[in-house]
């Protein structure tokens, strides 16, 4: 599974599980895997579990949202011999209020006696693994982040906005399940509502939605229409390598 997961993101760098590692496997992975619901609009059960999840990132070459997405990087960083845990994140509404619990899974990572809060699924976010225990910002090429304990039991993620709130408790992919299910189900799910396929660039990101294909780099955004499915799927095809069948 290493090898193929390897190729899959295109890299070819060293494989012992240290910092300098996990930071280049975690901006590949964004650079290469794009954030996706396409399976949930084709009709298509998307189940935590981790041998199809790996199984469609790596062999189909597609991508999927975060419970596929950090779920398979884990796969790839136990297998790689990282320390990992993944962890129940909640994002705060405008009400003041969050969502539930497992409705993001984030990741904490040790190496070498540091935590390190990894997040390959969580869409336009840090394209560097942030330090958990570093108190002040933390610059990032997609901006500038900031961690700190929240209260007693949670931490905060923040850049310009809020992020998301999580926990240190350790969960199995098995916990997301019933979130897993009201994603791609329920009709008040953002994922339901629209189809969208985005991926980081090393200059901003290409994000693909039902109507229009959306290119932001250096801070300038275009937009083109897209206005029927075959157009649709060569942009998909041409921008993002994936081939729906």
């Amino acid at each position: 599974m290493i090898d193929e997961y390897l190729h899959r993101i295109g890299y070819d760098g060293p494989r012992d599980p240290t910092a300098a590692t996990l930071r280049a496997l975690h901006e590949r992975h964004l650079l290469t895997v794009p954030f996706e619901n396409l399976d949930i609009h084709l009709g298509r059960a998307i189940v935590a579990d981790e041998q199809r999840i790996v199984d469609k990132i790596v062999r189909q070459r597609r991508g999927g949202f975060c419970y596929e997405l950090n779920g398979a990087f884990a796969a790839l960083l136990r297998a790689l011999g990282f320390d990992v845990t993944m962890l129940s994140a909640r994002v705060p509404r405008a009400d003041g209020t969050t969502s539930p619990e497992f409705d993001h899974m984030t990741l904490l990572v040790r190496v070498d006696g540091e935590r390190w809060l990894a997040d390959v699924g969580f869409g336009e976010c840090f394209l560097h693994p942030l330090r958990l225990d570093e108190r002040g910002e933390q610059r990032d090429p997609a901006g500038t982040f900031r961690i700190e304990q929240a209260n007693a039991r949670d931490w905060l993620l923040s850049s310009a906005n809020p992020e998301y709130l999580f926990s240190l408790e350790p969960h199995t992919l098995a916990d997301y399940a019933d979130m897993c299910h009201y994603h791609q189900t329920s009709p008040q799910s953002s994922f339901t509502q629209k189809r969208v396929c985005t991926l980081a660039t090393m200059s901003g990101r290409i994000t693909l939605r039902d109507d229009r294909l959306i290119v932001t780099e250096n801070g300038a955004r275009h937009e083109e229409p897209i206005d029927n499915d075959g157009a649709w799927r060569d942009a998909l095809r041409t921008r993002f390598g994936m081939e729906l069948t």
